[in-house]
Formats: C-alpha cells, structure tokens, sequence
C-alpha cells in the first residue's frame, strides 16, 4: 500500500529532519510511530500527506509515486488519507455536524450525501445527539471524537493520527484507542505517532522507532522501550 525508498528531509537551516527512511507499509496494518520529540515523526507523516516534500527519495502509495502529483491530483490523494491531531484543530463557530461536514464540503459533495454520511460518522464515533453542540460545550474527548469522525467521514483507506491522546486523561485516551482499534478492525490502515508508553505496551502493535530521523527499529508486535529512546 505505502512504499518509503531512501526518504531524506533537509530543512533550509540544514536540519536533517530524516534520514535514510525506507519503510513498507501493508493494507490493514496499524502502526505506532514512537521516539523523542525531534526524531522525525511528525515530518514523516506529513511526508506522507504530501504537506513536505523530501530532499531526497521516493514514496509511493499503491504503486504511484505520490511526489510527482500535481495541482487537483494531490487534492485527490488527500482525500484518501484522514487525519487527527493532538490539538482537534475544530472550527470552534461550528457546530458538530459541520464540523464533520466540513470535511465532505471541501471536496465538493451534495447535500444529500452530506446528510446521510455525517450521522453515520458521528455514530460511529459514539457521539448521536451531539449534532447540533458546540466544540465548546463538549469535553476533550469528546472533541477528539468530533475530530476522528471528520476524519473517517469520507471513508479513507489510510488514518493518520499524530498524537492523538496527548492532551486526554488516561481512562479517555483508553476509550478512544478502542474507537481507533475499532476503525482498523474495519479494514482502515492506521499510523498514529505517539508518547504513549503505557497505549503502546498493552497493545502490541507493529511499532516503528525513529531516532534523529533514522528508523532504529521496526518490530511486528512489540512495545515503546528501545535501549536508545
């Protein structure tokens, strides 16, 4: 599905954000993305958004090197791909429902698929009866739910999720891991960055390990702890 050959990053201040990342990636699999702040997480997975470029290398999703795209056809990768954030980055004058809405709006869908896909994906997110709520008026969980369903409403194939327990008390990062559990169930392929020792241990996904933007590890079924993280 996703194909990583030689990825290098250097930034203009000559910060080497990766180095040498060769990745491969399997429809269905969900990866955790772990290591220090500063090793090159985030970068990659905007890399593989397309939001950054690399200096160097390829990457490829199902066979077509996404570095070549242009104008609409990155518009069109996107929508392939969801992504949750730390921070939920909601537009807090919006409601629930558009909010999620918003995600259909900008690639040009109907009202009436907007009206049939939105409940769904509140729904499976847990959170019917919360339509017509403001960000404001809801907890960060339930922010964080707001935030998963705008990005699961277009039904991609690929979730990214950088970080998306950081801000959350235990027993609610919990709560939405079984949520993202339930979504990779579904055949979503998910890669989510994260600081989340405990998450990552009990879970015993494939974890991917960067360190100064090389990857020091790529265990099938392991935990966060690494000699040199």
């Amino acid at each position: 599905m996703l194909n990583l050959y030689n990825v290098t990053k250097v930034y203009p201040n000559q910060v080497k954000a990766l180095d040498d990342v060769s990745l491969t990636i399997k429809k269905g699999e969900f990866v955790f993305l772990v290591g220090p702040s500063g090793a090159g997480k985030t970068t990659l997975t905007r890399v593989i958004f397309r939001e950054e470029l690399p200096t160097r290398g390829q990457v490829l999703f199902n066979g077509k090197n996404i570095l070549r795209l242009r104008g609409r056809e990155v518009a069109l990768y996107r929508r392939k791909i969801g992504m949750v954030f730390q921070d939920f980055r909601l537009l807090p004058q919006k409601t629930v429902f558009e909010n999620v809405a918003f995600a259909l709006q900008v690639s040009g869908a109907g009202k009436q698929e907007i009206s049939r896909r939105v409940p769904e994906a509140l729904a499976r997110v847990g959170l019917e009866g919360k339509e017509n709520m403001l960000p404001a008026q809801l907890s960060g969980g339930e922010q964080q739910r707001v935030s998963i369903a705008r990005a699961i409403v277009r039904e991609p194939v690929l979730l990214i999720a950088d970080e998306p327990t950081g801000n959350l008390d235990p027993d609610t990062a919990w709560e939405l891991m079984e949520l993202f559990q339930q979504i990779n169930q579904q055949g979503t392929t998910i890669i989510m960055s994260t600081h989340a020792r405990e998450i990552v241990d009990a879970l015993q996904k494939r974890v991917i390990a960067l360190e100064a933007g090389r990857v020091v590890r790529d265990q099938e079924s392991g935990g966060y702890r690494h000699e040199s993280i």
